[in-house]
């Protein structure tokens, strides 16, 4: 435990010049946005700490963490070791201390975040909210860019750490490569896709109000003052995270904006709240509590500003926190220099009003940065009052665990200076989802149903934007269940149902081009086949052509190629008999190449070979392929290759395997696989046009000696196979370009 790696990098002071820009600096960052490890934090609006742009970017040092388990990257090392991240965050700042060498706010230092759930290394919590997004709960990032603008008088400034990697100086090649970057013509606008009418949260409206009636009775039993809760909202989202931040920054700028490209996510922030400013030894928070929408009208306006202003319960909460935070920095701060300069100033933003207070001290000698964050993080202003027992309550009522919600975003330096938002009106972008979070502080005298509203408001300028500039009137999600075309969110299973206690169930899937299922009495026949085998001798007497035409319809899909599931599972064991549940599901399908630059497939062998006879059935116990797919794609592969126990190939997780070599289509021969609907086409027409269709055992050795290997599936149809473990194959296209041709309806 806190073993720190060593790295090989020196920092000897920074490198500055003023540079003037040929287009903005939102234009400027967009140039770097698609580097992992960029990051940008913009002050938008007009109040006094909207001071600076600052553009963070190709990191020459990247942290990241999930509980002890932490990584550290740089061009030459990636280290995994255990350690405290906070201990972590503090050897790293100590190894690269500078001191400054002009009256910037930032010369060289760490960007990124820290998520609200490291608040576990700091007070032992318990732990009873799922963690779905298994994102880092520190992820920072050392840049060698680092461009600066005063927004006052335009002035920026480009810093360069001057570092010596392996006995090399540095400073040429990040210059040149800022050059370069400079140089780029800026981008055409990709823009981005929220599926604004699809959200989803995970409370609906009642279960959210019972959760703040719940808090009430904590605190009229004496447990707690306060708390802030939260709902977390998602949609579907697709094409560019900073398209959409560029959006927000336009629409709305607030003082905290922030952009982080994490590689394998996209942070999104909005912030109006800062969290803690560190200026060497002087030390600044700025508390929100307090919020009013922006009315329709000037008198609207006016109304809604006197209506906060005069409000008992938002000044009472506000001074709440204003004193929780007071007793928070005054743990590492000089005695007496802890102060309140300014209480209850009201703010205006683009949606909302804000009742905002400032609290300032002095860092007490001895004190560090990281001590200073770990006395007062997470912020009082988003957990509640006293703090531990409000964290408790939260983890009690959110089924999810934040993440970056109401965790800090920003930059802490090389040289005693810090800025770290709260990161509220954040959006957490991953795998074509969007999350964001919007909650209030509870108190006794709260009004359930108002806090509720008050989470709408607070989420509105994300989802205004997302739904002024979407593509799609609604989600496509609707599917077919036991006899009705319902929502998908209505669709209901019961945990003792066998199919989801034990994968007891059966499922097809069948491409439908512009509503013609391709091959459906052949997926039928085998649906059916194992129906009778391993749930009973009588299949549904069901049209499911008809079925599938109802929910292609319902999810606009007409017009489109889709991937249609049929899926049964078994239902509870203590239900009348035909208990089974069925179900039929859509969405647009879209052939895994188009998003390549490349023709073929990647195969990875799977090192667990393949033991059961439920290979004969597409069973929805489909746990040993899923895990197959999962390696594959951690070893940079497209497909797993699995194998049998006597190291014969059988199939791939999603797909059949053909060799062609000469004349001779060769398919493997194996104990248990699953009957191919599209590898029988496929042979099909191969024996039409003259090849000799053999079934025999197939050795990885024999992948490396065909002309061709071909994978088929109902989606896909044939594609050719580029590489097997990182060894290429003998390729081409034609052949199944020719397939396709013939096979796919």
């Amino acid at each position: 435990m806190n073993r720190f790696p060593e790295i090989n990098i020196e920092l000897n002071g920074v490198y500055t010049q003023d540079i003037i820009l040929s287009c903005s600096f939102l234009e400027t960052a967009e140039k770097f946005a698609d580097i992992e490890g960029t990051v940008v934090l913009l002050s938008g609006g007009n109040l006094d700490c909207s001071n600076y742009h600052i553009l963070a970017a190709k990191p020459w040092l990247s942290i990241r963490g999930y509980a002890t388990q932490m990584v550290c990257k740089t061009n030459q090392q990636n280290i995994q070791f255990s350690a405290d991240p906070f201990l972590t965050l503090e050897y790293f700042l100590e190894k690269y201390k500078q001191k400054p060498a002009t009256q910037l706010p930032v010369e060289a230092g760490l960007f990124g975040y820290l998520a609200y759930d490291l608040k576990d290394h700091l007070e032992h919590l318990p732990r009873t909210s799922v963690d779905d997004l298994k994102l880092p709960q520190i992820c920072m990032f050392a840049p060698s860019i680092l461009l600066i603008q005063e927004i006052k008088t335009k002035k920026t400034t480009l810093c360069i750490p001057k570092r010596i990697e392996n006995k090399q100086e540095t400073l040429h090649e990040d210059l040149l490569f800022f050059q370069t970057m400079m140089n780029k013509k800026p981008a055409d606008n990709p823009g981005f896709h929220g599926y604004q009418q699809g959200v989803t949260s995970n409370f609906t409206p009642e279960n959210y109000i019972e959760s703040i009636h719940k808090i009430q009775e904590y605190i009229a039993s004496g447990h707690i003052y306060q708390v802030n809760m939260s709902q977390r909202f998602e949609m579907e989202f697709s094409g560019s995270a900073f398209s959409l931040f560029k959006s927000l920054f336009q629409s709305n700028p607030a003082p905290f904006f922030s952009f982080i490209e994490a590689g394998d996510h996209q942070i999104v922030s909005t912030s109006p709240e800062r969290f803690i400013q560190q200026t060497g030894n002087r030390i600044e928070t700025r508390p929100i509590k307090g919020t009013r929408p922006r009315g329709k009208n000037h008198e609207e306006d006016k109304q809604m500003e006197k209506q906060l202003a005069e409000s008992k319960k938002d000044d009472a909460e506000l001074s709440m926190i204003v004193d929780l935070l007071r007793n928070d920095i005054g743990k590492v701060c000089v005695g007496g220099s802890v102060r309140v300069s300014q209480h209850k100033r009201l703010e205006a933003y683009e949606n909302v009003f804000h009742l905002v207070s400032i609290v300032e001290g002095e860092l007490a000698p001895g004190k560090s940065t990281v001590d200073l964050i770990k006395a007062t993080f997470p912020g009082g202003s988003i957990t509640g009052c006293p703090k531990i027992r409000a964290m408790e309550i939260i983890d009690e009522l959110e089924p999810c665990r934040r993440h970056i919600y109401t965790g800090s975003i920003g930059y802490i330096s090389f040289h005693e200076t810090m800025d770290l938002s709260i990161a509220i009106r954040t959006a957490t972008i991953q795998d074509g989802r969007l999350v964001f979070s919007a909650g209030g502080g509870i108190v006794y005298d709260s009004d359930p149903e108002k806090e509720f509203q008050e989470t709408l408001h607070k989420g509105k300028t994300l989802l205004e934007v997302l739904k002024n500039k979407s593509t799609y009137a609604a989600k496509t999600d609707y599917l077919w269940m036991n006899g009705q075309i319902i929502p998908g969110k209505e669709a209901k299973i019961s945990v003792s149902d066998l199919g989801v206690q034990y994968g007891y169930g059966l499922f097809e899937t069948i491409r439908v081009n512009k509503s013609s299922p391709a091959y459906l009495p052949e997926h039928l026949d085998r649906f059916n086949a194992s129906w009778r085998t391993i749930i009973d001798p009588y299949p549904p007497d069901l049209t499911w052509e008809e079925i599938i035409q109802q929910v292609i319809i319902s999810n606009r899909l007409q017009d489109q190629t889709a991937a249609v599931k049929i899926m049964a599972t078994l239902g509870s064991p203590d239900t009348s008999k035909g208990s089974p549940h069925l179900i039929v599901s859509a969405k647009p399908y879209v052939h895994r190449l188009s998003e390549k630059n490349e023709k073929g497939i990647h195969l990875v062998t799977y090192p667990e070979p393949r033991q059961t006879p439920l290979a004969n059935h597409k069973t929805i116990n489909y746990l040993y392929y899923y895990l197959a797919g999962k390696y594959a794609k951690e070893k940079k592969g497209d497909e797993a290759l699995i194998l049998n126990p006597d190291q014969t190939a059988s199939e791939t997780n999603t797909a059949n395997i053909i060799l062609v070599k000469g004349n001779i289509a060769s398919v493997p021969e194996s104990i248990s696989v699953l009957p191919g609907i599209m590898a029988s086409m496929v042979c099909r027409h191969l024996h039409s046009i003259g090849f000799e269709i053999r079934k025999k055992p197939i050795y990885q050795q024999d992948f490396f000696q065909a002309e061709q290997v071909i994978l088929t599936n109902s989606l896909m149809g044939a594609v050719p196979v580029s590489t097997l473990d990182k060894v290429q194959l003998k390729s081409t296209y034609r052949l199944c370009q020719q397939i396709n041709d013939h096979v796919l309806k």
